[in-house]
């Protein structure tokens, strides 16, 4: 139920991170009869819009071999369906494939859902979004005197998120009712003063959910049931449940060393209004065509909804300008499912990609979709040709770029071949498809050379994910950071560390001691040996990033914390 998964550290990447991770592979199926028997794809299209499906079918299939992705996918452009399919299994087990019918858990799209929910109470008067929470809340902290609901609905109030605190993972099994859920983060300190930052808070969301049950009087289940989904026919949405039968249901899943694995238990009284419901890709059509379409909410109510207050947050939407075009849209992450959902209003194209499979690949696929929907041509890693360049030009792009903080991309030239080399991580070579492009073959990634008017590079642009990160040039030589320095610590101080630690839905980070070295490994990954700089604080040689353990006032370890990338990932010890 977080934005997306946790930033996936060592050689896994979050979809806003850019370092190279190795394929996730399970073991080899066959699709192609599986596949064929659930697409539904609209055959009155012309050759144009015929060729652009194939391609889609392409692009989605090229994550669902090796299995980085199972679940749903449907592009429509207005009431015209160009493809809506399943991939994969909804059920490993039993081989039971993935449907346009499947229903998935959505993480935290749940929280559009929540957004329109307040507006249509304010537009019922029964609330105002400018109204402080105390208002509906009596009993509520002074601290939060000053959070208004459209605070919660902006993520700037300042609540911190209770996924967050080293208790969550204990608290995930266990059923939990909202008031007791929101008395967990009552009366922590606020992170800022509300309004004056933004800071994703599945708090808030919660927050949202108990007030929206404390005026109407009934369960938020009920007012999102009767409300949204009776009113635009999706019947096939709901509250997710853990007790209840219910048909077509996916099972999640999650990478793991040997293949997939089922994902770890959630209560799902526990994501509430921040990310608790179900649904189909058909029925999430249905919701974007019902919302941008007026068949909800007013036109203020609407503009309320998709304008950003602070950093391209709206009211559970993020909205953005993307390549001249307006993009409105939300992912979703929670144990054994991600998923996203993007809608372009200019031409009321519509992407919607379920996984039930844990990884940045929805987010990944979408963007890809889109665009090839907006008629851009879209490069499959395979599919990349190598050019020869001249090694003059090839020296021109030597020198060090500054992605991030901390986080340098070196540019080195030996021979012939370029390579880069992403903070500490192993340098990686880069092959040319034109004079200023070049990819990598790693990972589906393109580093893209930018120069001044007098033909002097100042900065590259990494591709990657869908997203594009600028990196300026400071310096003309590849300049190493000094390297850490490693002490000696003893073998009991290792063992204290020893266990498992919490880092995301279906995401751990395992620490083991072996013939007196610490070893670290997350979900799906190798395992790397941690060095000490000092009892707490520790690094790892092959990449740029380091772990710090904390402990309690008793000196019991309660959490760790990656650094990477200029992020502060948190881990609590399960």
């Amino acid at each position: 139920m977080r934005r997306d998964l946790p930033d996936q550290v060592y050689q896994h990447h979050h979809p806003r991170d850019t370092l190279p991770h190795r394929d996730r592979t399970g073991r080899r199926v066959t699709l192609q009869s599986m596949t064929l028997r659930f697409a539904i794809v609209l055959l009155a299209l012309g050759g144009g819009w015929a060729q652009d499906v194939a391609r889609m079918e392409q692009v989605v299939q090229s994550y669902a071999t090796n299995r980085q992705f199972m679940g749903s996918v449907l592009v429509a452009k207005g009431n015209h369906v160009l493809l809506s399919k399943g991939y994969g299994f909804a059920n490993v087990e039993w081989d039971v494939p993935d449907s346009p019918a499947t229903k998935f858990r959505l993480g935290s799209i749940t929280k559009q859902f929540t957004a329109a929910s307040i507006l249509l109470l304010q537009e019922r008067g029964k609330l105002n979004v400018e109204d402080p929470v105390k208002k509906y809340m009596a009993d509520a902290p002074a601290a939060w005197d000053k959070i208004t609901i459209y605070n919660l609905l902006t993520h700037t109030s300042g609540i911190p998120s209770f996924t967050s605190f080293p208790e969550y993972a204990k608290w995930e099994p266990f059923a939990t009712t909202p008031m007791e859920e929101v008395a967990r983060f009552r009366d922590k300190p606020l992170d800022f003063a509300p309004g004056e930052k933004w800071s994703y808070s599945n708090s808030g969301y919660v927050l949202l959910g108990y007030l929206i049950e404390k005026i109407t009087g009934g369960s938020y289940e009920k007012f999102v049931g009767e409300n949204i989904f009776a009113p635009l026919g999706m019947k096939d949405s709901g509250y997710d449940s853990n007790s209840a039968i219910l048909p077509k249901r996916a099972a999640g899943y999650t990478p793991g060393k040997d293949g997939l694995v089922n994902a770890g238990f959630v209560n799902m009284t526990i994501p509430f209004a921040a990310g608790a419901l179900y649904s189909t890709t058909e029925d999430l059509l249905k919701w974007e065509q019902g919302l941008f379409g007026g068949k909800l909410l007013t036109a203020a109510s609407l503009a309320r909804m998709t304008t950003p207050y602070k950093d391209d947050y709206a009211c559970g939407l993020f909205v953005q300008t993307k390549d001249g075009r307006k993009v409105i849209q939300h992912g979703g992450g929670i144990e054994g499912f991600n998923t996203q959902l993007t809608y372009y209003p200019d031409d009321k194209l519509t992407v919607v990609v379920l996984g039930n499979v844990n990884g940045s690949a929805p987010e990944e696929i979408a963007a890809k979709l889109a665009a090839i929907a907006h008629g851009e041509a879209v490069t499959l890693p395979a599919e990349r040709k190598e050019i020869t360049l001249d090694p003059k030009l090839l020296a021109q792009y030597v020198g060090t770029y500054e992605l991030m903080p901390s986080a340098n991309i070196l540019i080195t030239l030996e021979g012939n071949q370029l390579s880069e080399k992403l903070a500490s991580q192993p340098a990686f070579p880069i092959f040319p498809e034109s004079a200023t492009m070049f990819f990598l073959k790693v990972v589906d990634a393109q580093i893209e050379f930018v120069k001044d008017a007098n033909g002097t590079v100042t900065h590259l642009v990494l591709h990657q994910g869908g997203r594009d990160q600028k990196a300026p040039r400071f310096s003309d030589k590849a300049e190493l950071p000094p390297p850490r320095k490693e002490i000696q610590v003893s073998p009991q101080l290792l063992a204290r560390y020893a266990g498992t630690y919490g880092l995301g839905p279906g995401v751990d980070v395992t620490m083991t001691v072996e013939g007196g070295r610490l070893m670290t490994q997350i979900t799906g990954q190798p395992k790397f040996e941690l060095f000490a700089e000092s009892e707490t604080k520790f690094f790892l040689k092959i990449i740029d990033a380091q772990v710090e353990f904390f402990t309690d006032a008793s000196g019991a370890v309660t959490h760790l914390v990656i650094y990477q990338g200029g992020r502060d990932t948190k881990a609590t010890r399960k």
